[in-house]
C-alpha cells in the first residue's frame, strides 16, 4: 500500500449499543427479534447476526436530548409484524418516514427489510443462517448500477 492510498471500509463486523441493564436489554430485544446469544460476559452480551453481530455493552446512561443523533440501521428479513412487536414492548415510536424506534435505553432502531436495500449477505452466510433472502428489482437495479449484481441477474 503506498504512502498515499487508504484502506477501503468494505462493511461493519460489529456495532456496540449501551444499556444500563444486560439482562433487561436482551429480554427486550428477544421481545422484537429472533436470534441466538453469541457470548456473553459480565459486562456485555452478544447477538449474533450470522458473519455479524450486536455488542450489548454495560454503560452509564445519559440523559437523553434528541433522537435523531444516534442510531443503527437493523436488517431483518420479514418486517411486517416489528411495529406491532415494538409498540407491545414498549419502544417509543420516531415520527418520519423509517420504521424508526427508541430501545428503553436511547439507542436508535431504524427496521429495514432485507430485500429492499443494497446490502447482500453472501449466499454461503445466508445459507448458515437458514435464509433464502432475494432483493426486489429496485434493490437489484442499485446493485448493478455499482457492479454488484448476483451473476445472471440485474
Amino acid at each position: 500500500m503506498s504512502k498515499d492510498s487508504k484502506p477501503r471500509l468494505v462493511g461493519i463486523n460489529h456495532v456496540a449499543l449501551e444499556v444500563g441493564d444486560i439482562d433487561a436489554a436482551l429480554e427486550w430485544y428477544g421481545r422484537l427479534f429472533r436470534f441466538t446469544l453469541r457470548g456473553r460476559g459480565e459486562r456485555n452480551a452478544f447477538i449474533d447476526m450470522g458473519d455479524q453481530f450486536i455488542n450489548l455493552t454495560l454503560a452509564p446512561i445519559p440523559a437523553r436530548t434528541e433522537t435523531e443523533r444516534r442510531h443503527i440501521g437493523l436488517v431483518v428479513d420479514d418486517r411486517s409484524r416489528i411495529l406491532e412487536l415494538a409498540k407491545a414492548a414498549g419502544a417509543e415510536m420516531v415520527e418520519g418516514p423509517f420504521l424508526d424506534f427508541l430501545d428503553p435505553w436511547g439507542n436508535r432502531l431504524e427496521i429495514i427489510e432485507y430485500a429492499n436495500i443494497q446490502f447482500t449477505k453472501a449466499p454461503n452466510v445466508l445459507r448458515g443462517m437458514g435464509l433464502a433472502l432475494g432483493k426486489n428489482n429496485k434493490a437489484r437495479q442499485e446493485l448493478a448500477e455499482k457492479g454488484m449484481a448476483e451473476e445472471g441477474r440485474a
